[in-house]
């Protein structure tokens, strides 16, 4: 018999794919901002061209996001909400919060077709159940940060923060992405997702699979405490600099899972 599982699981959405989801692509990681437009138009050509029948987004499709009202006086976000608008009128889109954009609100999605997706979600794709995840949740090791992310994600925080004038918090989001920059130029290893945990999810779920972005560590892992079960980790976007890399993660209502290179448009 399995131990007892932890009392204190996240509470865990739920997305049940109709009959017609065939293939579901998921994407993370693409962090997009007006400098790199090479990584843009690669997400808009995908979000026009994929043949699935569902795109769900686990996070961090931004660099950075300050709140709705930022919108209206960024032209390149117009350009990106005009690509989640077209594509959800095609087939369904649905978006997860990251670490980078957790700020994402109902206005944006219900102004772009898209649907909200909690973090984490179940996804029962067919006969499969799959745990989905952003993924930063999961890196217990990162101590810093997780205390970081309690405190940003609780309901007071963020009240204040989108109470701050708008020129404000471009201010603060380009201080903590300078903060950013200069961790990743000290070479930081940077936290991976605990596999204790990972497992206390797939069997809180009562899944096989557990999908999740953030770690920018594209691979498959064994994962569960029976070693059957498998943690996919979706890969960052980055077409600007070198080395090139994106892909889709497709999975199929039969059980595959295919890795769509997309670093060239086919």
């Amino acid at each position: 018999m399995p131990d007892a599982l932890p009392s204190d699981l996240p509470a865990m959405g739920s997305l049940q794919a109709p009959l017609a989801w065939h293939h579901v692509d998921l994407i993370s990681d693409l962090h997009l901002q007006a400098s790199e437009l090479a990584t843009f138009e690669a997400w808009r050509h995908f979000m026009a061209t994929t043949t699935a029948q569902a795109v769900l987004i686990l996070g961090d499709l931004f660099e950075v996001w300050v709140g709705d009202d930022a919108v209206a006086q960024d032209p390149f976000l117009q350009r990106c909400a005009d690509v989640l608008r077209d594509t959800a009128q095609r087939i369904p889109v649905a978006f997860m919060p990251g670490n980078r954009d957790f700020l994402v609100g109902p206005d944006f999605l219900l102004a772009c077709g898209v649907q909200a997706l909690a973090d984490p979600t179940v996804l029962q794709l067919g006969n499969q159940r799959i745990v989905l995840s952003h993924g930063d949740a999961l890196c217990l090791d990162d101590r810093d940060y997780q205390t970081f992310r309690q405190q940003v994600r609780s309901a007071a925080w963020q009240s204040g923060f989108l109470a701050k004038p708008l020129n404000e918090r471009l201010a603060l989001a380009r201080a903590m992405r300078q903060q950013s920059e200069n961790q990743k130029q000290t070479h930081t290893v940077y936290a991976d997702a605990d596999p204790s945990l990972c497992a206390d999810w797939l069997e809180g779920a009562q899944a096989t699979r557990l999908v999740h972005g953030h770690t920018h560590r594209p691979t498959d892992h064994p994962a569960g405490r029976d070693g059957l079960s498998l943690r996919q980790v979706l890969s960052d976007w980055s077409l600007d600099h070198a080395p090139t890399r994106a892909q889709a993660l497709r999975l199929g209502r039969d059980g595959s899972a295919q890795r769509l290179d997309l670093t060239v448009p086919a």
